[in-house]
């Protein structure tokens, strides 16, 4: 029998436990296992960006219960925000029920762009182009030969005409360039400026930006799960009316652009956690995501939930998913090389399948709460947490101080730092 990401009590477990647990379930090594605890050195932080003074910690939560594809996964997530790791693994414990998560990735598209300004005739212009496609293949594969040797580089040029844009009618030149398991920014954007001079040469016109696009809607990563209602049933609740009152929560957020920001954002919740442990830019994620989100004209939800005709709960999640599993912070940061590990993501679709899955539970985590007990019920009870430690709790007290909160329904700091001292006081006498 395989491994199981269904960890009983992993939760309860102290966070030297759970090291040994994840060393042996992910096979790593004692080097591994030491890098995820400040992996990432001062003398390399200097050579990733500028001014460095320091470096900065979050914590690295593992999610469990897992299952992608027919494959149990423990999923790595960096986040500051409490009940996200514990959501996404309840979550995943209810799709388990119905056979995990399907998911699915397209090729590893992105699009570089190549504004045409001082244009006489820009349809005519963009006939020329199309008539030079070859020429301009050639040239942006001749920008990196190691891409094509791994069978990426230029695949198509297209084009595109902006007519009514604050500075006049535009020519767009497209370049879809396959980059296999990198994310593609640099080698894209290489590729667009060598093309730029041609595409001048070509069109007669002025090129004035050339650079990749964020909305990499060639680029797709789908997810789906079937969850049976009973899962869903509470000790108030049945799950068949946990089920619907979902699908309505949902409905909700495909009408109303205000209740699809925050629902969205939930679903970023669990993808911008992975984006971070693997060393993948979130914020390029996170920009294509809610242009997708708004392709229609309107912003929308990203998910979709239904329940089909055996009264099980179906969620569906699609957005555009620009990752790698090569170059960047992917390979100079060792905790996001052992994250990827963990995973047993070889390939930048075999981490998109697993990061849309994670949004996808995400999602469903915090809607399911909305729908029953109100989402501040599960999250207060963790950031008590956060409140007794910013309150000065330490060792054993921070526990104690956040379950008085919670007990009181309090959870605000000047209520920690009473029960804090009052606690230290009646410790303190004879």
């Amino acid at each position: 029998m395989g491994r199981s990401s269904r960890i009983s009590g992993f939760y309860k477990l102290s966070p030297s436990e759970r090291q040994r647990v994840l060393a042996d379930w992910a096979s790593l090594s004692p080097a591994q296992v030491a890098s995820l605890e400040g992996a990432l050195e001062l003398s390399q932080a200097d050579k990733m960006v500028e001014n460095v003074v320091g470096t900065y910690a979050l914590p690295l939560g593992i999610a469990t219960n897992f299952v992608v594809n027919g494959r149990d996964v423990l999923v790595p997530m960096v986040i500051e925000e409490p009940s996200v790791v514990a959501g996404a693994s309840y979550a995943a414990r209810l799709a388990r029920a119905g056979g995990g998560f399907h998911a699915e990735s397209g090729e590893s598209l992105m699009i570089g762009q190549i504004q045409v300004l001082e244009l006489a005739d820009v349809q005519a212009a963009g006939r020329k182009v199309q008539s030079q496609k070859q020429r301009l293949l050639d040239l942006a594969n001749s920008t990196d030969p190691v891409i094509v040797s791994l069978h990426g580089g230029a695949r198509d040029v297209e084009v595109r005409t902006l007519r009514d844009s604050p500075r006049g009618p535009m020519l767009v030149v497209h370049l879809l360039y396959d980059c296999r398991d990198a994310m593609g920014a640099n080698m894209v954007n290489t590729a667009c400026e060598a093309l730029a001079p041609l595409v001048e040469e070509i069109t007669g016109g002025r090129v004035n930006l050339r650079i990749l696009s964020n909305l990499a809607d060639r680029r797709l990563a789908r997810a789906r799960c079937v969850v049976p209602a009973k899962e869903l049933d509470t000790e108030n609740t049945a799950g068949a009316l946990v089920a619907q009152r979902i699908v309505e929560a949902y409905a909700f957020a495909a009408a109303d652009p205000y209740r699809a920001a925050t629902h969205n954002k939930g679903i970023m919740n669990g993808i911008d956690a992975v984006a971070l442990a693997t060393g993948n830019d979130w914020r390029a994620i996170e920009a294509g995501a809610h242009a997708y989100a708004a392709r229609a004209g309107r912003y929308t939800s990203l998910s979709t939930w239904s329940i089909d005709p055996a009264g099980n709960l179906v969620g569906e999640l699609e957005l555009p998913l620009a990752v790698g599993v090569v170059g960047g912070a992917t390979r100079v940061h060792r905790c996001a090389q052992v994250a990827l590990a963990i995973m047993g993501a070889t390939t930048a679709r075999d981490l998109a399948e697993i990061m849309v899955s994670a949004g996808l539970a995400q999602n469903l985590a915090a809607i399911r709460a909305l729908a029953t007990e109100g989402i501040q019920r599960g999250h207060m009870a963790l950031h008590a947490r956060q409140v007794a430690i910013a309150a000065g709790a330490v060792g054993d007290e921070v526990d104690q101080v956040a379950d008085a909160l919670v007990q009181e329904g309090a959870v605000r700091g000047d209520r920690a730092q009473q029960l804090l001292a009052n606690m230290r006081q009646s410790k303190s006498r004879p």
